[in-house]
């Protein structure tokens, strides 16, 4: 029994093709019309007809067959979204639940806001699995590592550099930027004081810097920038903290205030000497739980 390709594969396989016809200085890429000639030349049959925008309710997108009679798939996404870099991920999760999951899911998919933005497998395989094809499809690792090599130091002039080269969001940006990274950094997202969901860079990870959030919320430092947001200018800063105050050891916070989003981003530094804790990788909670009222907590 053959296996069906999987996202990074097919990410591959578009990004090989894009490479041969357009050359390596080809971002950002224009998913429609990707989808479309892409769909059509490999699926003749059952290709992607339409991708348009419409005022939606309740969700972010969607991958819909077309009307009986008519072959098919169409895209909508919702074009009251502000950010482009949100909606071509939208566009991209949705381009990846057709290669993915339309034979096992014929009546396409309704994708909200958290299926678009929460990466990690626990969330639900299908959505995942459509997010690390819009990842990879967006933000080829090859690329990626040319912009940002995995032992740089990063800032947020950085990041916000890849975020506008592939048309995605500065989470977006952070997040694949973290996953193959050798610096030690973790990306925390918070609203009203407490961290909605955080992610750690597999190094920083293996070493016990992370946040256990499905236990609870935990709350941020009194001395953080989202507690103290008149330190920030033009809606971001940089500041350095002592042991004690993220972690037992000192951390450079560099912090965003999406105002769009009523959220702050704040990514967190720290030095490549290993700390005394050591973790596996297994170990690493589910970060993107629902967060329920208990006392707070931090790894070490």
């Amino acid at each position: 029994m053959t296996r069906a390709p999987s996202p990074e594969r097919w990410a591959f396989e578009i990004t090989h093709l894009l490479n041969a016809v357009f050359g390596a200085d080809r971002f950002p890429i224009d998913i429609p019309a990707v989808a479309r000639e892409y769909t059509v030349q490999r699926f003749p049959d059952d290709p992607i007809i339409s991708v348009q925008g419409e005022n939606l309710l309740g969700f972010d997108g969607a991958l819909f067959k077309a009307p009986a009679g008519r072959k098919g798939w169409g895209i909508i996404y919702n074009n009251r979204i502000s950010s482009k870099g949100r909606i071509n991920f939208t566009l991209a999760h949705e381009f990846g639940h057709f290669l993915l999951h339309r034979s096992a899911y014929p009546n396409g998919f309704r994708c909200g806001e958290q299926d678009v933005v929460r990466w990690d497998s626990e969330y639900g395989q299908v959505e995942h699995q459509a997010n690390v094809f819009a990842a990879n499809f967006l933000m080829p690792l090859d690329d990626f590592r040319h912009q940002i090599p995995e032992r740089d130091k990063v800032d947020l002039d950085m990041i916000a550099h890849c975020a506008d080269r592939y048309r995605v969001s500065l989470i977006a940006a952070t997040l694949r930027w973290l996953s193959y990274t050798q610096k030690r950094a973790v990306l925390v997202v918070s609203r009203d004081d407490f961290i909605l969901w955080a992610r750690s860079s597999p190094s920083a990870l293996k070493t016990g810097a992370f946040f256990r959030t499905s236990s609870g919320p935990i709350e941020i430092p009194a001395t953080s920038l989202p507690v103290k947001q008149d330190l920030l200018v033009g809606g971001r800063a940089t500041i350095d903290h002592g042991a004690g105050v993220w972690f037992r050891e000192p951390v450079r916070e560099m912090t965003v205030f999406a105002e769009q989003y009523d959220f702050a981003i704040s990514l967190l530094l720290l030095d490549d000497a290993r700390p005394f804790a050591s973790f596996e990788s297994e170990d690493e909670p589910d970060v993107f739980d629902k967060m329920m009222p208990q006392t707070d907590r931090r790894e070490w």
